[in-house]
């Protein structure tokens, strides 16, 4: 891909993102990052994918404020995400089967699942909760995980081939 393109594919694609989580920021467990991020590593590869993670999990600090527990979440969590999407579609390259996509309903609802457990370890080690303190994190980051993981299910159900099939024609 020729540097230019490069820098346009990432650029929309975090506009794109950053757009869509504060569209749906004032709703609690609904989002998209997650099923778009994933369609684009999953066309684009790990190396694209981990450019625009980055990007976006830097980026979004601009709307949603600096909070270092946050970004070092982000960063870990999507550039892992990144990683692995983009490796599992050169791995699912051409043929998409029922068993596939289920695949990578799973992995995707165990990565958002993931999310909270980084979460609860990052920003627990950080600000030093112990006991009680730690307990309840765990137990109010519940209240977020729940709808987000039936989100990622339902959205990464229905949106994955329609996307991946708009970008694959996207001629980057």
């Amino acid at each position: 891909m020729k540097e230019t393109k490069f820098i346009v594919l990432v650029a929309m694609s975090v506009a794109l993102l950053i757009a869509v989580q504060i569209a749906l920021s004032a709703l609690s467990g609904i989002e998209l990052v997650t099923v778009i991020l994933l369609c684009i590593c999953f066309c684009y590869g790990s190396r694209t994918g981990m450019t625009i993670a980055t990007a976006f999990s830097l980026l979004r600090c601009l709307y949603f404020g600096v909070y270092i527990n946050i970004i070092i979440l982000y960063l870990i969590y999507y550039n892992l995400f990144a990683l692995f999407f983009g490796w599992l579609g050169k791995r699912f390259a051409g043929n998409m089967t029922l068993l596939r996509h289920g695949i990578i309903v799973v992995v995707a609802v165990a990565f958002t699942a993931l999310f909270t457990i980084l979460d609860n370890t990052i920003t627990v080690l950080m600000f030093g909760f112990q006991g009680n303190a730690a307990k309840v994190y765990f137990l109010q980051s519940l209240t977020a995980m729940i709808p987000q993981t039936i989100c990622a299910a339902v959205t990464v159900s229905l949106l994955f081939v329609p996307l991946t099939k708009v970008i694959k024609k996207i001629n980057f």
